[in-house]
Formats: C-alpha cells, sequence, structure tokens
C-alpha cells in the first residue's frame, strides 16, 4: 500500500497477523471518522487498507469472522442524540479507482442478471445505469408519515444513527409537508434517503462571517455540514447554510413507486425534493466512463464537493435480482476520484505523543490548498516512512489529500536539493515529558517510555477510558480531561473517582450542575462489563472484540492478570504478538496498582455464572451456537444481552446467513427477521433469550 499507516506497527506479510491489524486499524479509523469527526487518515489511504483487508479474505474464507470490517458497515452512533434503528440498512458502496474495476463490475452484473434470469443473452446486453455524482457530506434519512416530516436521522453505522429531526427541521430544502403533491397513491409511510451538505459559495460565506467575529473557520465544507448538522441546539443549526439532495428511496409502506432509479429520482423532485442536477440515465459502461472523464475536467466549476461519481443499475427490479452482499449493494459502485496533489515546502518537523507513547513526526508545511482547504500540517507516519520517502527539512515536497483529513507527505518534488537542508532525526527525549524514547526491535514506531508520567500519554489514556465503547462516562470530553491534566489534578484513570464537586466546579466552564451531572456519571459508570473494563485500561493491541473474548474466557479478571503468554493464546484471535502485550501490561506494578485502585474506587461488574478458566463445556453451555440480535428488549439493552450470551460461550454477529442458530428478536425488530425466515432459520423472543441466559422462571 502507498499510505504510510499501513505500515505502522504492521506485520509485513499476508498472514493472519496482517488481517487481525488491518481490522483493527480500520475499527480505530471508522471510529474516528464515524464518531469523532476527526478522521487521521484520506478516503484513499483507508480505502486502501480495506480493499487489502477483502483480498485477504477473499483468498483465506476460513478467516472471515463476524465482526471483520467487511461484514459491516461502518461505525457507531455518537454520543448526545437519541439512536435510531433504520427499518432498512442504510450500506455503503463498494469502491472503483480505475476504468478496469469499473469494467469488471459491469461484468459482474450482466453475468449475474444473467444467471438470476435464467437468460445467457443477458452477459451481451448493455445495462442502464444512472450516474451521479457522489457528494461529499453526509448521508440522512427522512421518515414521512401521511407526507409529513416525522424523523430524521444521521447514517451511523448502517444499522443504527442518530436523531437528528430538530436540526434537519432548520434545512429549508427538506420538505416539512408535502402538500398536495403526495396523492392517495403514494406509499403512507416513505423513507427519502439523501446527503445533507454545504456549498462552496455558502462555505466561504460563512467562514467569511467567523472570522470577522474573531472565531475560527471551518477547515472544508464537508466539516462545516458535519459540525453543523451534530449540534446539540437546533438554533446553530438554522443559523448554517445546509442544503440537501435526495438519492434514493429506502422504505415504503403501501403506494406504487416508479420502476427505475432515475424515474424514482424525478418522482422525488416533483414532490418537492432536491436532486442532483448533474445526474445522467447511461447505456452500457463506456458510456459511464465517458461520463467519469466529463465530471473530472468539470469539478472545479461545481459549487458542491464531490470526491467521485456512483453507477447504479437504473432497473429497480434487476436490482432486486442483484441484491446485496454484507455490507454493499452488488448493483452501485463509486468511481473514486484519484486524490488531490500539491507541491510546497517542508518548513519544520514536530513529534506527536500518543496514548501508547507512539511518537509521530508531524510535517508544518508553508500553506498551500489542496482539495479546497488551506493545508499547513500533514503526517510523515513514521521514521521508515521518511527514509523511503526521502524528505529533508527545507525540501520541496509533495502533499495529498483526499476527504476532510489530515493530510499526508507523499514524497519530495524533483529538482536540486539545497545542501543547507536538515536530515530528521527522531529526538531522544519525548517532547513531552523528556522521557528517554526507545524503539523496540522490529517495531516500525518508536516510543516515550515515561508511561503515565508522559502528559500526552496520560491525556490520551483518560481520554480513551472514559470514551463511550470504553467506560463510557458521559460529560468528560477532551476539554475537560485536557484541564484536568494540564492542572495536575489526575493522574490515573482512578483518580477520576475521587474528584468531587469543588474540584470540579473549580475548572473553566464547569458550573453546579455541570459537576454535579459529571459526578453522578461516575457513580453511574462503576458497574460495568469486565469486556468494557478491560478494553477501557488501554491495552496495546487490545480492542473491544478482543476485550470481549478475554473476559468471556477467564471471566474473571484475577485469572486475567495471572495468566502467562501462552495462556493467552489459547483466547480466540490473540496471536503471540497481542499475547505478550497484555502480559506485559499486567506484569507491570504500576498497572496492577491503578487496577487495584479503581477496585477500591467501586468499579465491579457482574460475575460469569463460570467456576474455573478451562472447563468450557460447563461454563459454556451456548459454546458453537450464533445468534443474530433484532429489536430492543425490556429488561436489558442490545449490548448486554451480547454480553450475556457472549459469558455462555455464543458467537453473536450482526447478519443473518444459513449458518446462525437463531435470530433473537425483540420489540420493533428489523428485516434481519424476514431473512431468517427466507433462510429457514428459528426466530426466538424475549423469553427463549432468558431461557439461554439461564434466567428464565
Amino acid at each position: 500500500m502507498s499510505g504510510g499507516h499501513a505500515h505502522r506497527s504492521a506485520p509485513a506479510d499476508g498472514g493472519r497477523e496482517r488481517v487481525d491489524w488491518l481490522r483493527r486499524e480500520i475499527e480505530r479509523h471508522n471510529y474516528r471518522y464515524y464518531v469523532l469527526d476527526d478522521p487521521e487518515v484520506s478516503d484513499a489511504e483507508f480505502d486502501e487498507l480495506m480493499r487489502e483487508l477483502e483480498t485477504l479474505e477473499a483468498a483465506h474464507p476460513e478467516w472471515v469472522t463476524p465482526d471483520s470490517p467487511t461484514q459491516r458497515v461502518g461505525g457507531a452512533p455518537a454520543e448526545g442524540f437519541d439512536p435510531v434503528r433504520h427499518r432498512r440498512p442504510m450500506l455503503s458502496l463498494a469502491n472503483g479507482f480505475d476504468a478496469d474495476e469499473i469494467r469488471d463490475f459491469d461484468r459482474r452484473v450482466r453475468e449475474r442478471l444473467a444467471r438470476e434470469t435464467g437468460d445467457p443473452e443477458r452477459v451481451a446486453a448493455a445495462v442502464t445505469y444512472m450516474a451521479e455524482p457522489k457528494l461529499d457530506g453526509l448521508a440522512i434519512s427522512l421518515i414521512y408519515q401521511d407526507g409529513r416530516l416525522v424523523q430524521a436521522a444521521t447514517r451511523g453505522d448502517g444499522e443504527t444513527g442518530e436523531d437528528v429531526t430538530a436540526n434537519l427541521r432548520t434545512v429549508r430544502s427538506i420538505p416539512l409537508h408535502l402538500g398536495d403533491r403526495f396523492t392517495a397513491e403514494a406509499p403512507r409511510v416513505l423513507e427519502v434517503r439523501g446527503e445533507v451538505f454545504m456549498r462552496r459559495s455558502d462555505f466561504q460565506r460563512l467562514n467569511r462571517g467567523l472570522e470577522a467575529d474573531g472565531l475560527r473557520g471551518f477547515m472544508n465544507p464537508r466539516n462545516a455540514a458535519a459540525g453543523s448538522l451534530r449540534q446539540l441546539d437546533s438554533r446553530v443549526t438554522a443559523r448554517r447554510p445546509l442544503s440537501f439532495f435526495a438519492y434514493a428511496v429506502g422504505y415504503v409502506e403501501g403506494g406504487r413507486l416508479p420502476d427505475t432509479q432515475s424515474g424514482t429520482l424525478d418522482w422525488l423532485r416533483g414532490l418537492g425534493f432536491p436532486v442532483c442536477p448533474e445526474r445522467e440515465v447511461l447505456e452500457g459502461v463506456e458510456n459511464c466512463l465517458a461520463y467519469y472523464r466529463r465530471l473530472a475536467e468539470r469539478r472545479p466549476e461545481l459549487d458542491y464537493e464531490i470526491d467521485g461519481l456512483v453507477y447504479k443499475v437504473d432497473d429497480l427490479a434487476a436490482q432486486q435480482l442483484l441484491g446485496d452482499v454484507s455490507r454493499a449493494p452488488r448493483w452501485a459502485i463509486a468511481h473514486k476520484f484519484p486524490a488531490e496533489e500539491r507541491t510546497t515546502t517542508l518548513r519544520d518537523v514536530e513529534f506527536s505523543v500518543g496514548r501508547t507513547g507512539a511518537l509521530t513526526p508531524v510535517a508544518r508545511l508553508e500553506p498551500v490548498l489542496v482539495g479546497g482547504v488551506m493545508v499547513s500540517n500533514a503526517t510523515l507516519h513514521n521514521m521508515d516512512e521518511i527514509a523511503r520517502k526521502d524528505v529533508r527539512i527545507g525540501d520541496r515536497v509533495i502533499v495529498r489529500r483526499a476527504g476532510d483529513v489530515i493530510p499526508e507527505v507523499v514524497g519530495r518534488a524533483g529538482g536540486e536539493r539545497p545542501p543547507k537542508n536538515r536530515v530528521i532525526e527522531m529526538p531522544a527525549r519525548c517532547p513531552e515529558c523528556g522521557s528517554h524514547v526507545e524503539r523496540p526491535e522490529g517495531e516500525v514506531v518508536a516510543r516515550c517510555t515515561g508511561g503515565l508520567v508522559c502528559p500526552a500519554q496520560r491525556r490520551e489514556a483518560l481520554k480513551h477510558f472514559v470514551s463511550r465503547r470504553a467506560m463510557d462516562i458521559e460529560g468528560f470530553g477532551e476539554k475537560l480531561i485536557e484541564q484536568l491534566v494540564e492542572g495536575d489534578r489526575v493522574h490515573t484513570p482512578a483518580e477520576l473517582f475521587a474528584l468531587d464537586r469543588e474540584t470540579l466546579e473549580g475548572l473553566e466552564r464547569v458550573g453546579p450542575k455541570l459537576a454535579r451531572n459529571l459526578l453522578d456519571s461516575l457513580e453511574a459508570s462503576r458497574t460495568t462489563t469486565l469486556g468494557r473494563f478491560i478494553f477501557a485500561l488501554g491495552i496495546r493491541e487490545v480492542g473491544e472484540v478482543t476485550a470481549r473474548n478475554l473476559a468471556a474466557y477467564f471471566g474473571d479478571l484475577d485469572a486475567l492478570m495471572q495468566a502467562d503468554a501462552e495462556t493467552l493464546q489459547a483466547v480466540p484471535d490473540v496471536g503471540p504478538i497481542v499475547a505478550e502485550h497484555i502480559a506485559n501490561f499486567f506484569a507491570e506494578p504500576h498497572n496492577r496498582e491503578v487496577i487495584r485502585a479503581l477496585r477500591e474506587a467501586g468499579i465491579h461488574w457482574p460475575v460469569p455464572e463460570r467456576d474455573a478458566v478451562g472447563d468450557a463445556a460447563a461454563n459454556a453451555p451456548l459454546e458453537g451456537n450464533t445468534y443474530v440480535l433484532t429489536g430492543s428488549f425490556e429488561d436489558m439493552t442490545r449490548e448486554e444481552a451480547r454480553a450475556a450470551l457472549e459469558a455462555r460461550g455464543a458467537k453473536v454477529t450482526g447478519s443473518v446467513s444459513g449458518r446462525t442458530t437463531a435470530v433473537i428478536a425483540g420489540v420493533d425488530p428489523g428485516s434481519k427477521v424476514v431473512k431468517a425466515e427466507s433462510l429457514g432459520v428459528p426466530v426466538l423472543g424475549p423469553d427463549e433469550l432468558n431461557t439461554l441466559l439461564g434466567r428464565a422462571g
């Protein structure tokens, strides 16, 4: 891969360890992109990671796991908004990057249609596609009942999004009521899907206004749209110039719709929804490629950012025949534009320190406009990448950007290098705390050895500990954590639970009400799950899935802490490198002391019904069974149900297949029940779930 992140602490071969690393890296980038709105790699670099994982899994189907990024869509919904479960999943699109890949897509479409229809002539027949620009915005779902807008949600992870109804009601291009255009023949319930974005002209006016008020402007139109849409105060959203284009119909009840994708957009336009004016209906793949070339030339003239085109089979009946794979429809593909590149001067290099002590070189650049964004910082990834790219301070360098993320330095531009240009060197001491920097043998990344003595590591470790997927301590955001660290008030996660109201009210922008809410959040977080607690500790290479596997296997923290590396490798998905990291973490006296303090602070979790570490038959009665959860349950959340099933040895996945033992359906289940019935997979209810968990009677 050309992206430098792909080489960071990564196994170099195409084996299972590489697959495991790719999954962890993709999930990390998904979380930053979809939840934090703070991505750190380009779309092109992320796509390379996903494509490599797909290639390896295709070559080794036995390595595919239900929690692989290839088996699901996207990331999780963020805090601050109520979750909304989509009635039909909002799938992502497969990507093509050159003409040959688009031709391969077209060939697969024709071959599958020939098989599904029993008509071999379909292989030779040209397919009609509807093509449209791929806007660089945010996908949303709008639900109308009897012509009135009743709910709006973000895409989220494709299954569950965030309720942003109040905010989207302020977007003037979104109809609140369809009026007389919505006839008796129209669906009673209509879900319209589309993209919220900010036009370039509106973005420029917004930033000029912010800067005139002494405020910092947004990085680019997508960043501005994301920040506007996810405001908790809808009055702020109302002041932002957001736009909307509809691109599809999702879920419907009753009524009759057009039988083509293009006809559906014309119908939506007749109902009052704005649709992209650049869309075209094209016969055959070569016309699609010609359309791509035309739009690529016109891209700078458009008043909105696009990062490629989308081709969809126009015939909706053919779309049904083609169906979906786990994360994308077979009847559509995104044809991505190449990443934009510019040349500028590398002024200096600084080193940032992450949660695990990793030092990352960051290029300080002569500001340059790349893809509509003024870029002054870019990642250099690691020292091996710097050597491979042969860049020095003072060089003219090529900078690449795709999307609204931190750009990267691609390499040195041509021409003779001035002798005064300086070689980039890794500092011997941590720039944050002065501790010794070491680069372990066989690793790409150099690390600060200061541990929690280092403010940067402490800051990032605390942010991870309080995060939604870890201990889920609401209210402890980035700025609050930074105040606590910079004020030398908190050194370890355990010290969070010793905070009192007086200390909290002494922080900037924390009043009595917020202080009380923060203390309530801390109190609520004292009861958690063992898997969450393990993940929150921030052990290197231990993500959510590995943490849950460790909790399910050992069932007890003390047993886990006493396990050696060889024992740890018996846990699913734990290889020798991860096992070594876990064993070393628990062997460190400081870490054991922090864990002791956390338990003394009242952190606890329900003890699974397991009597001994290796007794799988007695303590994992659901071993070998695979379940899918759908809908909501009265006496527990889906996450709690998942954890309880996994604690009894079951595997819980997100998609239904012929290998699924059963689908467990709660209130308002989704399409997974329909798929289960079509495959002959049993569908269980809440009572059967309680029986499986040993709670019946």
